[in-house]
């Protein structure tokens, strides 16, 4: 049920035809009843939403005859996941599927991997330049604006004093979802962002970053935060001044387990989450597309969102094969 409904809910929205680049797939190694092995380079395993992604991946790798996923955790380092990446290249896998921690430090190794002939999923984050197969990932920059626009219509009609918390500074969706939110809120000059802080992705950082902010603005009215875990510790540390009453929190990602941003929505600490589909099994369907079907596959592949509030949040858990 969860590949299914998942595959439905993030179906592909825009597709760009690919021409066949070195890294391109589709060469003389590719066709079934070969074994091939995949390597998958994760910027953080400590992140709830990649921990879906891998077992997303590897999943749907196992349902394909031939395929292997080795599995490597950057930890949010740069140079740990370039390194992580240059180990591939030694071992020559078959394919490259990675999501960058950062998309400048990253680009050069994901240009020599593809240069050197292994076709390249780049899967969530984006790197520079148009030196790999495919990207597969959902428009961050218009999750940003549904949000910007949720406040400014929904939330905050009469205006208000928000607070951003935002992801890892220098990867692809804190900078789109940060402008993207702008874009949203400008429709209501009297909503205010009064301050930003990165919370790099992570619980704990966000419920540290949001102590500070609270008592830098004691007068804030709600929490945009760039993903789930750090709304949920920015909630916990309203709750700890006796502030959570007082604010309103949003989140991204809507992932579908017990812990996550969909269930925080039912319980009440969030008043609104936004789906983000992690591409995982999306990854694994180019995959046998280029290694075992040899066919050109889309340069990019948008995975599409969708808001859940109190009125829709068991329905799309179930829709998502939510786990009980």
């Amino acid at each position: 049920m969860l590949a299914v409904t998942a595959l439905a809910l993030a179906a592909c929205s825009v597709e760009q035809p690919q021409t066949a680049p070195p890294g391109g797939g589709g060469g003389a190694d590719c066709g079934p009843g070969r074994d091939h092995l995949i390597g998958m380079s994760q910027a953080n395993n400590a992140e709830p939403y990649r921990e879906v992604m891998n077992t997303d991946v590897e999943t749907a790798a196992e349902a394909v005859d031939g395929f292997q996923v080795n599995v490597a955790d950057a930890a949010q380092d740069n140079s740990k996941q370039v390194a992580d990446v240059e180990n591939f290249i030694t071992q020559q896998v078959d394919l490259l599927i990675i999501s960058p921690n950062e998309a400048a430090p990253l680009t050069a190794v994901v240009a020599k991997a593809y240069d050197a002939g292994i076709p390249v999923i780049v899967l969530d984050r984006k790197v520079e330049g148009d030196k790999y197969t495919a990207f597969i990932g959902a428009d961050n920059t218009d999750i940003g604006r549904q949000v910007g626009e949720y406040y400014a219509k929904t939330l905050l009609p009469q205006g208000g004093k928000v607070l951003e918390i935002a992801g890892l500074p220098g990867s692809t969706p804190a900078a789109e979802r940060a402008a993207g939110f702008r874009e949203g809120i400008a429709t209501n000059p009297a909503v205010q962002i009064v301050a930003s802080q990165p919370g790099d992705w992570l619980r704990d950082k966000g419920q540290a970053v949001m102590d500070a902010l609270l008592k830098a603005h004691p007068d804030a009215n709600a929490v945009y935060s760039h993903n789930d875990p750090m709304a949920e510790g920015a909630y916990l540390a309203a709750e700890a001044a006796g502030r959570a009453g007082d604010l309103v929190f949003t989140g991204i990602d809507a992932l579908p387990i017990p812990s996550g941003g969909i269930k925080a929505v039912e319980q009440g600490r969030l008043k609104a989450t936004y789906v983000y589909p992690t591409g995982g099994r999306e990854a694994i369907d180019l995959a046998k597309k280029i290694l075992i079907d040899c066919t050109p596959v889309p340069k990019t592949t948008t995975l599409q969102t969708q808001q859940v509030t109190a009125d829709n949040a068991a329905q799309v858990y179930a829709q998502l094969g939510g786990q009980s």
